[in-house]
């Protein structure tokens, strides 16, 4: 493990590639390193290779070039070792239907070689935690969507982990399971210091859970800091245009260019996303300008920025979220 000051990084990765048959390149050569006790968003859309690194940095898929290590361990050399140490939650659920809850953490437990005293107890108070001691003598096939994650979740704590891998986590759950989730995340960070590496793509997820975020796109790293710092740097308020056409779109975009103190200017389908100082009185302006021009709109926003701006600047396109949680190859 390396020492970043006086924090330790457990989670590393040094120029991970991973190409997949007729020349697929899924990872182009990352690197990233997770501090103890952080949760860290790794964002990104489906397609990015979200689902590829943490398949990589979990031992289950070795990569084409590149290498890392958890808690000091390479997960090549060391893969059995790196598996008793850490906890997984995929996006495709391990879950048995047939199974109860309580059935399915007893048997996860008794694979990590856990003593009968010791995992019912540890099932007892992971079903606590989810909220499912009502429910552990259910059949998993009569929970809902979000019992089941919640379920996942504490299947993966079992062996009580100190790193704790989770893809997707919250993909296809309503506002209010969503939000369970987070809670349960947020509690085991700040009273246990169970380390998280947290694919996501929803930015609603990234800010608030993660202490820091990388931002996935075509498998490179374009951007990395935390939440805050990220849209500091942008600099700028945030005026978007929005229009009815894509045409009308790159008109925006030419007419508001033409505007003193504008830093950048983004284009959508159906939207110009105008970075400049003082955006209160660039509003007036962009609007006068817009007018001369006979360019159509149909509404102007001024905000500050948000992840959605940092994304849009580091990868040129907003990100667009399968809310439905299917599955796509990296």
């Amino acid at each position: 493990m390396k020492e970043r000051g006086c924090a330790i990084a457990v989670i590393e990765a040094e120029g991970l590639v991973k190409e997949y048959e007729r020349g697929v390149r899924a990872l182009n050569g990352i690197d990233l390193s997770v501090e103890e006790g952080e949760i860290f968003g790794f964002l990104g859309q489906n397609g990015s290779g979200k689902s590829t690194t943490i398949r990589i940095l979990t031992t289950l898929l070795a990569p084409t070039a590149g290498g890392g290590r958890i808690a000091g361990l390479d997960i090549r050399r060391d893969a059995g070792r790196v598996r008793e140490r850490i906890g997984v939650a995929l996006q495709e659920a391990g879950l048995d239907d047939l199974q109860t809850g309580a059935e399915l953490l007893l048997l996860q437990g008794r694979l990590y070689g856990m003593g009968g005293a010791q995992v019912r107890r540890r099932v007892a108070e992971l079903l606590e935690l989810v909220d499912l001691a009502g429910d552990a003598e259910r059949p998993i096939r009569t929970y809902s969507g979000g019992m089941k994650r919640r379920l996942d979740l504490a299947s993966a704590l079992i062996h009580a982990p100190s790193i704790v891998f989770l893809d997707e986590p919250t993909t296809g759950l309503d506002p209010i399971a969503r939000d369970t989730i987070w809670r349960y995340i947020e509690r085991l960070n700040q009273e246990d210091r169970v380390t998280f590496f947290l694919t996501t793509q929803y930015l609603e997820e990234a800010d608030r859970l993660a202490h820091r975020i990388a931002i996935l796109d075509a498998g490179e790293i374009v951007a990395e800091g935390s939440p805050a710092e990220l849209k500091a740097e942008i600099g700028t308020d945030v005026v978007t245009v929005q229009v009815a056409a894509p045409e009308d779109a790159r008109r925006a975009a030419e007419v508001a260019r033409g505007l003193a103190g504008v830093a950048d200017v983004r284009v959508t389908e159906n939207s110009a996303a105008v970075y400049v100082a003082d955006g209160g009185a660039a509003v007036a302006r962009i609007v006068r300008l817009l007018d001369d021009a006979a360019a159509p709109f149909t509404s102007i926003t001024l905000a500050q920025p948000t992840l959605d701006d940092v994304f849009l600047r580091a990868t040129g396109h907003y990100l667009q979220v399968d809310d439905a949680g299917e599955e796509r190859a990296d």
